[in-house]
């Protein structure tokens, strides 16, 4: 097999972390040192990738369109991520930033069970494997999401996976394969089931910058709603959730009190003291410019047409938009509306140039979003009372009133919905509703299937901006199009090969088989 220099030649990036050669260099004595729980406890800050994905997932997804040549591109990245093109930039918010961010977490969350395994493993360090397992789960479940097919149970033995680094690296020039996407779920499966029963947040001085308990479970469950486990998408959502899951909510009614000041709600928003936020992150990013209420990068955006045809402002079960809470937190312009989650974060590390790096701060599991994935696993194995249980928890918080429904009633609105065409020949054409064609997965006719277009209706509100509108599109079969000023729509199809994102090309010229590609 061909030599593969993949993950570790990559391990760079010219604004954070000096060169390749710098890492490999040091690597080996910097693991020698890690031989306390304190040290083991601060290498694992480094566990979590430092880049985000959402630049080339909500663009590739529906929640943008082209607003006109006139308009400005932010980067070669937002309008490739858009035309579906291999992305071949290598900036910020590019495939190869992301490819190195990832495995640089996972390459310290192997260091950090390195140092465990050779201190004898003690059980006074089961907190820190936990953590280190989780992120090195987590590191390689967020690459999967972006260059793998989406997991289907009838195909996973046939589709691409990625490598899965178990162990730090000692050579400069390791063998890769990719594997299967099958192997590659298995083996993040079982570091999640390993690594779970061992997490305690008593380790954590901020513990929502970290894996804790409930951004642990949550995590547990949304893989498990993509691997097709609905049993234990709903376990694991209820150690996340309580008895009492409103509480874990956030509360859009408070959010709209705020002054009409988009730092002030931004600043909520992401806020640690916020309970749904459960898992903080961070990264050095354009997101906040491109995605945030400013006349920048305008060519592809969250246009008014979008937002009053398809999502916050469309008509929906709770009436129009003064109903929904979230819709009346919305700023910017016809081309681009944003609601206050990413803004342009900078961090000056030259207080003289006043120079430094703008960065994004993505909420990476939030209580609501594993309330809809609870609600999706009830519809899916027809707990259906359930299920409707909790998208009513969910419209508690998010619509004025707290408005609440039958299973009727609901079942009977989105039973009425048109479905939106494919490629749209006007406005009016647009819907909250699309065809699903599910990947692995049955959707019965009837109440499971109107429930379950409630439920990507909500997921789809709730994750505006966070790039994960793409996975429901992969695993559902939704086909979308993209409009192109002056040139045809181009329309992704179920089973188009770009629903996965292209590898790096240092990658591919590196030995690594590439993502297939119909041209």
């Amino acid at each position: 097999m061909k030599s593969k220099k993949l993950i570790y030649m990559m391990l760079s990036s010219a604004l954070l972390f000096g060169s390749c050669d710098d890492f490999l260099d040091t690597m080996p004595d910097n693991r020698a040192e890690v031989n306390t729980a304190d040290k083991i406890t601060s290498l694992l800050v480094s566990a979590y990738p430092v880049k985000v994905d959402m630049l080339m997932t909500e663009m590739a997804s529906d929640n943008v369109m082209d607003n006109g040549a006139r308009y400005t591109v932010f980067n070669q990245e937002q309008e490739d991520a858009y035309l579906w093109k291999d992305i071949t930039a290598i900036g910020n918010d590019s495939p190869y930033a992301y490819w190195n961010a990832c495995y640089r977490a996972i390459a310290s969350a192997n260091q950090a069970l390195q140092a465990i395994e050779d201190m004898g493993n003690p059980s006074s360090l089961s907190a820190q494997r936990g953590e280190a397992l989780m992120c090195r789960a987590y590191g390689h479940f967020a690459l999967a999401n972006l260059f793998c097919m989406n997991y289907n149970p009838e195909t996973a033995e046939k589709e691409l996976g990625l490598p899965y680094s178990i162990a730090p690296e000692t050579s400069v020039a390791p063998h890769y394969t990719r594997g299967k996407l099958s192997e590659l779920y298995q083996k993040i499966n079982q570091d999640i089931e390993e690594g779970l029963p061992l997490i305690n947040d008593n380790i954590y001085k901020v513990p929502k910058y970290h894996f804790n308990k409930k951004a642990a479970y949550a995590f547990a469950a949304r893989f498990n709603l993509y691997y097709q486990k609905f049993d234990k998408v709903i376990d694991y959502a209820n150690v996340v959730l309580g008895s009492v899951p409103e509480k874990m909510l956030r509360n859009w009614q408070a959010m709209d009190n705020l002054p009409s000041n988009f730092d002030v709600r931004i600043n909520a928003y992401v806020s640690s003291s916020e309970t749904a936020n459960l898992l903080i992150g961070t990264g050095v990013s354009g997101w906040g410019v491109i995605t945030g209420p400013y006349s920048i990068g305008e060519r592809y955006g969250q246009s008014m047409e979008l937002i009053t045809g398809e999502s916050l402002r469309a008509l929906g079960i709770w009436g129009d938009k003064r109903e929904l809470l979230m819709a009346k937190s919305l700023w910017g312009t016809e081309r681009k509306l944003s609601l206050p989650k990413y803004q342009q974060f900078f961090q000056i590390v030259d207080k003289v140039a006043q120079t430094g790096f703008a960065y994004a701060i993505p909420i990476l599991f939030t209580g609501d979003e594993t309330l809809l994935c609870r609600a999706e696993a009830y519809a899916l194995t027809n707990q259906l009372d359930k299920c409707v249980a909790d998208i009513n928890v969910w419209m508690a918080t998010h619509t004025a009133g707290a408005k609440q429904f039958s299973k009727e009633e609901i079942v009977d609105y989105y039973k009425g919905v048109r479905t939106m065409p494919v490629v749209v020949a006007n406005p009016d054409q647009r819907s909250i509703k699309k065809k699903i064609n599910p990947q692995g997965f049955t959707v019965a006719a009837g109440e499971m299937e109107e429930l379950i277009q409630c439920i990507l209706h909500l997921r789809r509100l709730e994750t505006l901006q966070d790039g994960t509108r793409w996975q429901d599109i992969k695993r559902y079969g939704i086909e979308i199009s993209h409009n192109r000023d002056g040139l045809d729509p181009d329309i992704l199809k179920v089973g188009d090969p770009r629903r996965a994102i292209q590898l790096p090309q240092d990658v591919i010229n590196a030995g690594l088989e590439p993502n297939p590609r119909n041209n």
